[in-house]
């Protein structure tokens, strides 16, 4: 394979990479740093992940490196992140038995990567971990920056840790393997970065919204490494998000709130996500902060990507119930707003405000 692009990600001192490159699965022991005393290494994937091949790809790789390898399978989808499937998961650790100098390694999407790196952080008061994120959601965002956590009825990722990984290792020719809409939904995380950070990264996707469609591989190596970079940047300034890393959840407030409401499931969280977007530049508006021009042009580009815009008519007591939970709710309702292209701000949103902006969306969908 070629030579894949790094990407260096230094928080508390200590530095990690992000790999990006073709062929990836197949040479992950020689392309990432693998615990010294490693015996073990727990595969964590789902049941997709092993048709397609990739889950044992990474498992022949790791045991090329030396190492006994065991794959374990969750269920798919967002209902893998439940306190049931992490006990499971425990239990599965204490009878092999995985020791604290092995290796987990989180073979999937965002579901994965979030409940295998809990998985790493709390075994042994935290074990090694490499997430191999296999979603274009996960290789921009869910991948990078040591979140991990697992769902609650009553909220998304309510109980988690910080758990930077070894490395991630993005094979962007896993991609085509994927269906349309799995592929689709990471777009709502690139354009994203680019509204906080790089009005560059915005017009490209405006420029070419069927080449993400249609999954052309030399436009997403190039969309994955300036999203992951933005990430980068941010968390490499911010690990715990004591300030500017907050601003990372715009579109995520209303979207966690969509996926809490709907069931998980009912929305990808990327789909969740570009609906938060829409509610969150909206907000903006209605504050006096967001340019109106900024909004219509966020809602046409996810459009265009075939994202969801279109907000479904919720519960408003549950509503405001659900986004009181949000871990940036301090005094009241805080959302991530705009007010302009790579001017975000954290800004507290009365209920009033949000009821307005849900009546004109909704009114605007019929």
């Amino acid at each position: 394979m070629s030579a894949p692009s790094r990407l260096e990600l230094d928080v508390a001192g200590r530095s990690h990479q992000i790999v990006v490159g073709e062929g990836l699965l197949d040479d992950l022991g020689a392309q990432v740093p693998l615990p010294l005393h490693a015996r073990r290494a727990l595969v964590v994937t789902q049941p997709p992940l092993v048709a397609h091949g990739h889950a044992p790809r990474v498992a022949d790789a790791l045991r090329t490196a030396g190492l006994d390898v065991r794959v374990h399978e969750v269920p798919d989808g967002e209902g893998a992140k439940a306190p049931d499937v992490l006990a499971g998961l425990w239990g599965v650790c204490a009878d092999w038995p995985l020791g604290r100098d092995d290796l987990i390694v989180a073979v999937g999407g965002g579901v994965v990567g979030d409940l295998a790196g809990f998985l790493a952080a709390t075994w042994m008061r935290g074990v090694a971990l490499v997430q191999v994120p296999t979603t274009l959601l996960a290789m921009v965002d869910a991948a990078i920056g040591g979140k991990t956590g697992i769902n609650l009825p009553q909220g998304k990722n309510l109980v988690g840790a910080f758990h930077q990984p070894l490395a991630v290792a993005a094979d962007p020719a896993v991609l085509a393997t994927l269906p349309e809409r799995l592929r689709v939904e990471g777009a709502a995380e690139i354009l994203k970065a680019g509204l906080l950070a790089d009005a560059t990264l915005v017009e490209r996707l405006e420029r070419d919204p069927d080449g993400v469609r249609r999954g052309d591989a030399g436009l997403l190596h190039a969309l994955i490494l300036r999203a992951a970079a933005i990430k980068v940047d941010v968390v490499g300034a911010d690990e715990r998000e004591a300030g500017e890393r907050a601003h990372l959840n715009l579109g995520h407030t209303f979207g966690h709130v969509l996926e809490t409401l709907t069931g998980y499931g009912t929305f990808l969280h990327g789909e969740a996500v570009a609906v938060g977007l829409v509610v969150a530049l909206e907000v903006g508006v209605e504050l006096g902060r967001t340019p109106r021009t900024l909004a219509d042009r966020t809602r046409t580009c996810l459009a265009a990507l075939g994202l969801p815009t279109a907000v479904p008519a919720l519960e408003r007591a549950a509503v405001h119930a659900t986004m009181a939970r949000d871990k940036k709710a301090r005094d009241g309702v805080r959302m991530v707003l705009l007010d302009d292209i790579g001017r975000p701000v954290l800004a507290p949103v009365g209920a009033a405000t949000l009821d307005t902006v849900l009546d004109r969306l909704a009114g605007d969908a019929r």
